[in-house]
């Protein structure tokens, strides 16, 4: 195995002092932008790179096979996302949205940069998913853990483009003559700007797609923390395979039911009897499945199949 990746780590460093910057901004600059203080934009993406660049940083040095393509896409991928942070903190610094704005033809570039930026970092996190999973990872729990995590997040990535679709009112006013002005917005049945939870800035009146991309997002560090809490059981190695797995599923469900609660229009903080209903049944199954992984013999037909 060769060492951490450089760019990754480089770039996950340079995001934690960009998060030191921005909590500075935040305690000095009280302007507000979208209904959020103009620095908590900047302080979220920042510390989302600091565990972004980490985490890769140290999968990357698992990888066994195509250095050179590791290499290569790493540092596209950080120079990539180096320069939508770029833009973010440009932006607050002239007092501007960075992401759905497409007030002035300048404001359109950037976003139109930011957006092709994130497609081909999630391309690339795609290859290097697809390298790490199939290097030779001798704890198969871990290795389920890789594999596994970095598909929901890369699904996870994927939801934010949800939030590009153009509204109702967005059409509405393009139809009149209008024009767009925005293109896209995180809340669905409210507008964007309105009440939200403190530094988070997730809607209270409305649903909100940040909250499943989040999430969504950040399943690989779950799912290898979960791991870590297993390798300290004394579970053997398939009993742990399964437990992964079912973790993992917990995981999609929960990010499944996080994007059906956004496009219902429905606050995080306000579930109606759905929403728990459908928590609890997942809840239940996880708990039903955990149960039985745990209590069949470690040798039975089963588990030899999913440790495999």
């Amino acid at each position: 195995m060769s060492s951490w990746n450089r760019p990754m780590f480089v770039f996950a460093c340079a995001c934690a002092v960009l998060a030191v910057v921005a909590t500075a901004g935040l305690l000095i600059d009280d302007r507000v932008l979208g209904g959020a203080p103009i620095w908590a934009k900047p302080l979220k993406f920042a510390i989302s790179g600091v565990v972004y660049g980490a985490t890769w940083s140290w999968l990357c040095g698992l990888i066994d096979r195509r250095e050179r393509v590791v290499r290569r896409v790493s540092a596209v991928i950080v120079g990539l996302l180096s320069l939508e942070l770029v833009v973010i903190v440009g932006q607050v610094l002239r007092g501007r949205r960075s992401h759905f704005n497409l007030e002035t033809p300048f404001d359109t570039v950037l976003y139109q940069i930011m957006a092709a930026s994130i497609a081909v970092v999630w391309c690339g996190t795609l290859v290097l998913t697809v390298l790490v999973f199939r290097s030779d990872i001798q704890d198969r729990p871990l290795r389920l853990a890789v594999g596994l995590g970095a598909v929901i997040s890369l699904v996870g990535i994927g939801v934010g483009a949800l939030m590009t679709i153009p509204t109702g009112d967005q059409i509405a006013a393009a139809n009149a003559g209008q024009g767009f002005h925005s293109m896209g917005a995180h809340t669905v049945g409210a507008p964007d700007g309105g009440p939200g939870l403190p530094l988070l800035g997730w809607s209270t009146t409305g649903g909100d797609l940040r909250i499943p991309h989040f999430v969504g997002m950040h399943a690989l560090q779950a799912v290898l923390l979960w791991h870590a809490l297993l390798a300290r059981t004394r579970w053997p190695e398939p009993v742990r395979s399964r437990l992964v797995r079912i973790g993992a599923a917990g995981f999609t469900g929960l990010l499944a039911l996080l994007t059906w609660q956004a496009y219902r229009g429905q606050p995080l903080t306000d579930p109606d009897g759905w929403t728990l209903l459908a928590f609890g049944a997942l809840v239940a199954g996880l708990v039903f499945a955990g149960n039985r992984a745990t209590r069949q013999p470690a040798d039975s037909p089963l588990l030899a199949t999913v440790s495999r």
